[in-house]
């Protein structure tokens, strides 16, 4: 228990510095030191492994913001404004790829709700999902077998995460996985906010025949918190009109398909 709650307090802190960090686009280590009472060195440790992942600059005494950054984990509702059209283009697109007798997971996210909301619903399908906005837009429907692995809520995701969602999962075997992204760098691969979320989307991945990127082009060339995965683990991006010849090109060069919706 005790190793879980530092583990859990060192996620908070570091959510919080990003959180402070994205305000007011500076920080220094003595401050952080004495607001969450830890030594400077654990701040320190804190600071270079953000700047690892891109996600600030290191400079005396603290970090400045970096402008490419998306280490924030904003509230679902909030992210569902954002690019709001593209995402029910892509929901659309990605929804036709699913075929009757399917069994698919459709990972928590803002793109993956509009995937659950454009299913056919005559089809016969099983549908694994750990979001709760999604099984509310899907649970009336009578030919889904709707399989909700369980686990802890997160509410800025609306999602249930922890050991007992992964213990879960690593029972189950499905043909497509639709998963959302906050940040998807070509070179390192697939991120998200939340390091409960990453381990959770790796199980995910390891336990699906087909993994379905969907998310719109705002995504591409950058980074957040948590990785989740290489981009030769994703077989099929789809994405908006927007994404750029370069990402378009360095996708299908690594054999990953990319259907523009």
């Amino acid at each position: 228990m005790g190793n879980e709650r530092t583990r859990r307090s060192t996620v908070e802190r570091r959510k919080r510095i990003l959180n402070l960090l994205n305000e007011h686009e500076q920080v220094f280590v003595h401050e952080l030191s004495a607001l969450f009472k830890v030594s400077e060195v654990t701040i320190r440790n804190d600071l270079d492994l953000f700047e690892s992942k891109k996600l600030l600059i290191r400079s005396r005494g603290g970090a400045m913001k970096y402008e490419n950054s998306v280490g924030i984990d904003h509230q679902i509702s909030d992210k569902d404004k954002i690019n709001y059209v593209e995402k029910i283009k892509i929901g659309k697109k990605a929804a036709a790829m699913v075929k009757d007798g399917d069994t698919i997971i459709i990972d928590s996210g803002t793109t993956t709700l509009e995937v659950a909301k454009h299913l056919d619903i005559n089809c016969s399908l099983n549908v694994i999902t750990n979001a709760i906005n999604i099984i509310n837009q899907i649970m009336h429907c009578q030919n889904f077998n709707l399989i909700v692995p369980g686990g802890t809520l997160r509410r800025n995701s609306h999602s249930l995460v922890g050991p007992l969602a992964e213990k879960n999962l690593h029972n189950l075997y499905v043909d497509k996985l639709f998963l959302g992204v906050d940040g998807f760098d070509i070179i390192q691969g697939a991120f998200t906010p939340n390091i409960e979320e990453a381990s959770l989307n790796q199980i995910m991945i390891d336990i699906t025949k087909e993994v379905i990127l969907v998310a719109d082009s705002s995504k591409f060339n950058r980074r957040s918190l948590a990785f989740i995965c290489p981009a030769n683990k994703i077989n099929t991006v789809v994405t908006d009109e927007k994404i750029s010849d370069e990402v378009h090109k360095s996708l299908t060069d690594i054999g990953v398909k990319v259907i523009i919706a």
